[in-house]
């Protein structure tokens, strides 16, 4: 059985994540050396490579909005 097709992968390309984010490729490289707060990476030596869960993260950090005080 091949555990890549029940597993999610550890880390994405550049294009992956930028196509997970729904932004593009470059976009995606502002957002991980330019903008504060960076998006976190993975170094495979000269490969930049994206951790699924740290986007996810990631995604949880950047919300605004809504009215969490209702509760």
């Amino acid at each position: 059985m091949n555990d890549q097709t029940t597993r999610p992968p550890l880390l994405v390309t550049a294009q992956e994540a930028a196509k997970m984010l729904s932004v593009s490729p470059r976009k995606l490289w502002a957002m991980t050396f330019e903008e504060t707060p960076k998006l976190p990476y993975v170094r495979c030596g000269r490969l930049v490579r994206y951790s699924p869960d740290d986007l996810r993260q990631w995604i949880d950090t950047q919300r605004k909005g809504g009215n969490d005080d209702a509760r």
